[in-house]
């Protein structure tokens, strides 16, 4: 049997006063305590019964007494006790009844004679059992709890006795209960519970509902309004509510109103009602809520949060368990023990369950009951098919949601679920806004309803690639919100279209490899299809006939793709049987398709609904001939990454609505269409395309413009005319970002206009024999540019008005001239993204921008000073890209750095430290925040970090909060490790600190940080020996809990190798 409180005591001492009478206030609450009424010496060893009420207890109260550490069997209590609290984040509150609390902590007083006898009556080598005890037993000294004196001075024990049951109640009291509690107590008339289905929705509801039910003259709890009213119908449902309310056997009211005798009636009474799981607003107001009596509490729970914005007063999300809470669970339901960790042969296994249920208190029953008593085998077995298909008992949960949808809802999640999951919400957006009337307030009702959710960094720290990502990998990349969902709400949706017939060639959706592959090789394609999704590593080579497609007269997406890691299995999987090409429906919006392997789309193909087209490492010479398909105003990408075969691009004038077009690594493309007429074209990838040597003619608003490893020798003037380009220098106001990686460049280009704000980053080319990064003071006058080195393949950087004669090809082997440094700084004043790794000869760095957010001098092995101006603290309006605040400061490898300019670059994280805490402490916006600093060095600095060990794993005591409010506590780390031999590993590197705080009464809880650190794997650019590392992220600022203890550990893992 589970208890809620465990007592443990000294019987001799105070079984017959004060336990005896805090045993009887903790019954009269209801609370059940486990109270050993025979309390006496038994021995050392604890009896079963013991043993599994310290197990089975929520929270345990040390009652220590005088004699107390006398009784063996009371120290083996109390050991077992904290050895739960440590391993297990058991709640303990001591109470010191007649004893010092000092006493009990340095083993002081009469206690000291009890332990001294205890050692002399051991033998030898049972010496260690008391060590144990004691240890054990001066750590409860330390922990927060009542001093019960005793004195005349002192208050009565009855006073004790009710702040302890208050307490206890208190903190057994879940954290999610006691908020709605607080949130009714304060005043509010109506809460919401919103939250998923199988969340817990209606068993916090009945928790307050328990907790708070002796406070009202009436109480209801009405389950399942909306199955009810569907079943019965409004008015019996409300009549039902009325009788039992108001006591009065049966009530009849067929009018949608309540009559004034019984709206009287109910303005008299203060009365408790759960109205659980409601579907519309109408359901609240026809109960007759608003006439219920003043101090009235109703709790309405639902899976749409509409229904509780227009109808609760406040609305509280009901969130999953936390991972400690979930393990613990799923072990009462799977092994039928109140333990915290599950069986040793099955944690490897239970964890990988929790993992899966994604913390869902209803999957973690379900899951939970069904592998009680099943062997191993059994539950790896189940463990493979729930990659797949999702249990038939959370299955009905779900489904009763999605059946309450409208059918476009229905569809649309459904595309979702298969095709969109993890994607850019604006892209899925697009695309299914040319499918469906009203897409977007479909997908807002979506994610009100919980089957779907928002989430900022759901493409960065996902593995699975995305059919429409094509975001820029840079420290600079805007963050979008991305549309998810949980995992058996994915399966969920899968196990419906994969009901829908029998036979997939007659479902609406196909991602199964086999399946897809059986549907494409025999050509079984149907009208019934709309969508297809492959990984094309899951099949062999197959071969495509022309009219493949042919009989797919609705389908509008294909997606054909590699999944990212793929390595060696990335190649062309999908032939043409000696065709030319493959007929394609006119209803596609998304076409994308890796390895394309035809020359053109087919000459049938009207690309009038396209919406996406992506074809990369494509054997495509041309999409289609110059002239066709003018009418393109759905089509908002096109990308065409390394299609080595493309040698033209069609006039696009007709695609008024394209923003992004991408031919990276295209390098058989000598010319490009005018885009100047594409008004909404923000971004033109055109890196690698070594062929094309003429600027290709833009619009005013283009913000992205990548032209690395291209033959372009020029820039024209008009380049200024482009105010929100990030990618160039000269004349452009809005400088932001500056790229001079691997550069040749041996004078950096004047600047005429000091950047007022900042704004759009901007992008240059890779630099590697600068010998300082000189200062760049405003000149009087433009002066006459000396020449260049070359750069990747632009030999030509614009420079301010008036402007030069284009120069001369650079003789290769003549090495630049030494600049020679100055006592000015970089003016660069909105600058906050620097790269200039591997610039072998840069000596210094002087005096860096205020707002530097990201500098990267990796490799920089000349570097010897680095300095920062003051200004660099003033970070809390620095803006954020969608939330995303980080700040990298990378100079490994730079092992001629001096001492001072090793102490700048640590005062100066500290110092962004400083200032990050009160900007991260306030806000809570979503998006990455995290600072991470790294510099050769073996030593870390005394002075900045107090708490310091030898290994990986680190503990320190929290000083007590002396004041009245509450406040915030913030951690740091600095460590040093060894990266000798990383790049060897072909592999980016995370750092991943996971720590713990625990507070006086044992309770703790546990978070994780994580930092990822990409290396560079050219085998002649190795890491050497010790390096620095200073760590910070926003998830190390936490609201102090009375916590009284931290203890971290930090280890480095190998990440997957990057996608090639």
């Amino acid at each position: 049997m589970k208890h809620q409180v465990f007592l443990s005591f000294r019987g001799e001492d105070t079984r017959l006063n004060f336990t005896s009478h805090l045993h009887k206030a903790l019954k009269d609450k209801g609370l059940n305590v486990f109270f050993d009424e025979e309390k006496l010496e038994k021995g050392e060893q604890l009896s079963p019964a013991l043993s599994q009420g310290i197990a089975a207890s929520n929270l345990s109260i040390l009652v220590l007494s005088k004699d107390y550490a006398s009784s063996k069997s009371c120290l083996a209590e109390l050991s077992a006790i904290m050895d739960r609290k440590q391993t297990q984040g058991h709640i303990v509150l001591p109470i010191f009844y007649h004893v010092d609390p000092s006493h009990v902590r340095n083993i002081g007083g009469s206690f000291t004679t009890s332990f001294e006898e205890h050692e002399s009556k051991r033998p030898v080598d049972e010496v260690d059992e008391v060590k144990r005890w004691k240890a054990a037993f001066a750590e409860v000294g330390n922990l927060k709890g009542w001093h019960i004196g005793g004195d005349k001075s002192d208050r009565p024990e009855a006073g004790y006795i009710e702040e302890i049951v208050k307490k206890v109640i208190e903190k057994l009291r879940s954290s999610r209960s006691r908020h709605v509690s607080e949130e009714l107590e304060k005043g509010s008339r109506v809460i919401g519970l919103w939250g998923m289905g199988g969340i817990g929705k209606t068993t916090l509801a009945e928790a307050v509902y328990e907790e708070m039910s002796q406070n009202f003259e009436s109480r209801c709890f009405l389950q399942n309004v909306s199955e009810k009213i569907q079943t019965h119908g409004k008015e019996i449902l409300r009549n039902d509510l009325l009788s039992k309310l108001l006591n009065e056997k049966y009530i009849k009211i067929d009018t949608p109103s309540i009559g004034y005798p019984y709206q009287e009636r109910l303005n008299n009474k203060k009365v408790l009602v759960v109205l659980d799981d409601v579907s519309h607003q109408d359901q609240i107001a026809i109960m007759g809520v608003k006439h219920f009596g003043d101090g009235s509490k109703i709790i309405v729970t639902s899976r749409d949060r509409t229904v509780l914005d227009n109808g609760a007063d406040e609305t509280s999300e009901v969130k999953n368990l936390n991972e400690i809470d979930s393990l613990q669970l799923f072990s009462i339901c799977a092994f039928k023990q109140f333990v915290f960790n599950p069986d040793a042969d099955y944690r490897d296994l239970s964890i990988k369950f929790v993992e899966y249920t994604q913390y869902n208190p209803l999957a973690l029953k379900v899951l939970g009951c069904q592998l009680y008593n099943k062997g191993r085998v059994y539950w790896e077995s189940e463990m493979d098919k729930l990659k797949e298909y999702i249990e038939p008992d959370i299955y009905k949960i779900l489904k009763t949601s999605f059946d309450g949808l409208d059918e476009q809802e229905k569809n649309i999640f459904l595309d979702i679920a298969i095709f969109f999951k993890g994607e850019p919400k604006e892209n899925v957006e697009n695309i299914l806004s040319n499918c469906y009337n009203g897409a977007e307030s479909s997908i807002r009702n979506l994610i009100d309803n919980k089957f779907l959710k928002r989430k900022a960094e759901e493409i960065a720290s996902s593995p699975s690639r995305g059919a429409l990502d094509d975001r820029r990998s840079s420290f600079l990349d805007e963050i979008p919100q991305c549309i998810s969902m949980h995992d058996m709400v994915e399966l969920m949706g899968k196990d419906i279209v994969r009901k829908e017939f029998r036979v997939p060639r007659k479902r609406s959706r196909l991602w199964n490899p086999n399946e897809v592959k059986q549907v494409l090789k025999y050509n079984k394609g149907t009208e019934w299809i709309v969508g297809i999704k492959l990984d094309m590593s899951q099949i062999g080579k197959l071969q495509l006939c022309s009219s493949v497609f042919g009989k797919m007269l609705n389908l509008k997406y294909i997606d054909f793709y590699f999944p990212p890691f793929i390595g060696k299995q990335r190649k062309k999987k999908l032939h043409a049987d000696q065709v030319g090409d493959v007929s394609l429906p006119d209803e596609l919006r998304l076409l994308c398709w890796e390895y394309y392997p035809f020359k053109s789309l087919s000459l049938s193909f009207d690309p009038k609904n396209l919406v996406v087209l992506k074809l990369p490492h494509g054997d495509v010479q041309q999409l289609w001939n110059e002239d066709d398909h003018q009418d393109l105003i759905d089509l908002r990408k096109i990308v065409l990454t390394n299609c080595k075969n493309l040698k033209k691009i069609p006039n696009l004038l007709g695609a008024v609505n394209l923003e992004i077009l991408c031919f990276n690594g295209c390098n058989s493309l000598v010319e490009l269409p005018g885009f100047s007429g594409l008004a909404s074209l923000k971004t033109l990838q055109l890196h690698g395309c070594y062929n094309l040597k003429k600027f290709p003619e833009l619009p005013n608003d283009v913000s992205f413009l990548d032209l690395a490893e291209t033959g372009i020798e020029e820039v024209p003037d008009s380049i200024e005319h482009i105010a929100g380009l990030e990618t160039l220098i000269s004349k452009l106001e809005c400088l932001h970002f500056l790229d001079l990686s691997h550069c040749l460049i041996a004078k950096f280009p004047e600047i005429l206009r000091r950047p007022e704000k900042p704004k759009e980053p901007e992008k240059r080319q890779p630099c590697s024999s600068i010998y300082y990064f000189s200062p760049l003071p405003r000149p009087e006058k433009p002066k006459e540019p000396e020449k260049p080195l070359p750069c990747s393949s632009s030999s030509y950087f614009p420079h301010p008005l008036p402007r030069p004669k284009k120069p001369k090809a650079p003789e290769a082997k003549k090495a630049p001239e030494p600049l020679h440094p100055t006592k000015q700084s970089l003016k660069f004043k909105s600058l906050e993204y620097l790269k200039m790794d591997h610039c072998a000869s840069l000596k210094l760095l002087s005096e860096l921008p205020p707002y530097l957010r990201y500098l990267d001098a990796h490799g920089c092995k000349s570097l010897e000073k680095v300095s920062f101006t003051r200004r660099n603290r003033d970070l809390y309006e620095l803006y954020s890209f969608y939330g995303k605040d980080e700040f990298f400061m990378i100079f490994s490898d730079c092992f001629s750095l001096n001492q001072a300019s090793i102490k700048n670059i640590e005062a100066n994280a500290m110092q962004k430290i400083e200032s990050l805490v009160k900007k991260w402490g306030c806000k809570y916006d979503y998006g990455p925040k995290s600072l991470f600093c790294c510099f050769p060095g073996s030593e870390i600095s005394a002075s900045k970090f107090k708490y310091q060990r030898m290994n990986s794993s680190l503990k320190l005591k929290i000083t007590p909060n002396e004041f009245s409010g509450s406040r915030f506590l913030s951690f740091a780390i600095c460590l040093v490790v060894d990266l000798t031999h990383c790049h060897k590993y072909n592999r980016d590197l995370r750092g991943i600190c996971e720590y713990q705080l625990t507070a006086f009464d044992g309770s703790y809880e546990k978070f994780k940080c994580e930092w990822d650190y990409k290396l560079d794997f050219e085998l002649h650019w190795k890491y050497m020996g010790d390096h620095v590392l200073i760590l910070f992220s926003d998830k190390m600022i936490k609201k102090d809990e009375d916590y009284v203890e931290a203890a971290f550990e930090f280890y480095i893992k190998k990440m997957l190798p990057r996608r090639s």
